[in-house]
């Protein structure tokens, strides 16, 4: 039975090399996921163990944001220009070290200074991860590829809050992060045996045949016309959507040399020079900053506000968090569906919807006070909001040029943790300083934000306009840079 479940999932990844890509790439978000949980686990043992408060337990997770956020720009380009998976084996080797730093601290200040450093490490997560998905699958796959990795984190920080509270119970707090270390270890070790993706190949990995694109406008596998070479990422299916549909590239934003030969202040400007990156960019940090902040205060809001205990109501986060999972593994497949049957804005629609929906859900179950009620609605609204994430990041794949994946995610991830950072500070405050604090304060406060979500929908909205002409941009510079490069080939001097 075992063997059959193991066999049906990595026939559904395309066999077993992307089976094993889409494992480690998730498994390196879980760390990250798991860290979360283990430090929430912990701060009852640390406030004991340092005579510190509440500000001071909040501090730890913030430096951690405030780090990655400096970080992650630089490290982005850096990402489009060195061997990533070697960076990434680095990475996380730091992130076990620091991890294990944490867990020998003798004060507070070493605690601090400790999480810094992994904060420094984990803002290399997001733009090589982003960059090796986008290389190793095809660009048809890639929203639901990225459904599955992205998931990764979802699970470690659920594997991470149980296991390290069984652990922190039974052996003391620095055992919810020296636990840690084991499995980091074993995905640094996973990490070394990737192997690096040819850049704007669309797909290095020969998968097993899909039966979905067999037939897909004339393809019949995915190794057959699915982007080797030439064309970048504007071979996907996106790509050929806006050509047949003759969409015109924005010619100002066309390239026609490698990208990664101009300066990093040039790269940096260009990205948000592209309307729809801008426009996804800002979605995507509203959506985390609304997210960051319920995640923040969801086991004080269902105490206080449904009277049951702590361990309930952790009970209860897990149960709706695994509809956040449904929705990060459905999402993708919705959108590339979709996609493949010709709806050009599939990726950029399907998180609209959601967007749209979760608020409609979750305002009536915050406001209840019938438990067995809000939970279905919870769950719903989970599911919807965690669809909406892995077909925009596979949006944003196909309105960059490859060459610039990872300055593109570092300029994101930036933006999008300094969201993170601020969201719990501005929940708490406002429950308190306008809802009067309490269950009702933050019943209010949750509900009152729930705004965010409907203006990333409504930016969600106008790049429904823009995205087929930055796919098409892709496509045109992919083809100019491609023949700058045959040209200068034909005239360099043979040996």
């Amino acid at each position: 039975m075992t063997y059959a479940w193991r066999d049906t999932a990595v026939r559904a990844l395309g066999g077993p090399e992307q089976a094993r890509v889409v494992a480690v790439l998730g498994a390196v978000l879980a760390m990250d996921g798991a860290d979360k949980g283990a430090l929430s686990v912990a701060a009852p043992g640390i406030k004991t163990a340092f005579g510190v408060n509440n500000t001071d337990i909040g501090l730890l997770v913030s430096v951690v944001s405030l780090t990655a956020a400096v970080c992650t720009v630089p490290v982005g380009l850096l990402t489009d220009r060195v061997r990533r998976v070697h960076l990434l084996a680095i990475s996380t080797t730091l992130w076990v070290v620091a991890t294990g730093m944490s867990a020998l601290a003798p004060s507070y200040l070493w605690l601090l200074v400790s999480r810094a450093a992994l904060g420094a490490v984990t803002a290399t997560a997001g733009p090589t991860v982003s960059s090796l998905t986008g290389d190793f699958f095809p660009a048809h796959k890639r929203a639901r590829m990225l459904g599955f990795i992205l998931g990764g984190e979802m699970i470690g920080t659920g594997l991470g809050f149980a296991a390290s509270s069984l652990v922190a119970e039974s052996l003391g707090w620095r055992f919810s992060f020296w636990w840690l270390v084991v499995p980091g270890a074993l995905v640094v070790w996973a990490v070394t045996r990737l192997p690096e993706p040819a850049r704007a190949e669309q797909s290095m990995l020969q998968a097993q045949p899909d039966p979905d694109a067999r037939t897909r406008n004339g393809q019949t596998s995915d190794s057959e016309g699915s982007g080797a070479g030439d064309e970048g990422s504007g071979d996907g299916l996106a790509g050929q959507a806006a050509e047949r549909a003759g969409v015109q590239p924005v010619a100002h934003l066309v390239l026609h040399e490698d990208p990664r030969k101009k300066p990093r202040w040039w790269a940096i400007r260009y990205v948000l020079r592209v309307r729809t990156n801008l426009v996804l960019i800002t979605a995507s940090a509203l959506g985390y900053f609304y997210f960051t902040g319920l995640r923040s205060f969801a086991t004080v809001f269902v105490t206080e506000h449904y009277g049951v205990s702590t361990s309930i109501a952790g009970s209860l986060v897990l149960v709706v968090g695994a509809g956040a999972l449904v929705g990060v593994f459905v999402g993708g497949r919705v959108a590339d569906r979709l996609l493949s049957n010709g709806w050009i804005t599939a990726r950029i629609l399907v998180p609209v919807v959601g967007l749209v929906g979760v608020p409609l859900l979750v305002a009536p179950a915050l406001h209840t006070s019938a438990l067995l009620a809000a939970l279905p609605l919870f769950m719903a609204g989970a599911v919807l909001l965690g669809a909406v994430n892995p077909p925009l990041d596979a949006a944003r794949l196909d309105i960059i040029h490859p060459y610039m994946w990872g300055t593109a995610e570092g300029v994101r991830t930036f933006l999008r943790t300094l969201g993170e950072a601020a969201a719990p500070t501005v929940f708490g405050f406002v429950s308190v300083a306008v809802f009067g604090g309490g269950g009702t304060g933050l019943e209010y406060t949750l509900m009152v934000f729930l705004v965010a979500l409907l203006a990333s929908a409504a930016l969600g909205l106008t790049a429904l306009r823009t995205y087929p002409r930055d796919v098409a941009t892709v496509n045109a510079s992919a083809k100019e840079i491609s023949a700058g490069s045959r040209s200068a080939s034909r005239s360099s001097p043979s040996d």
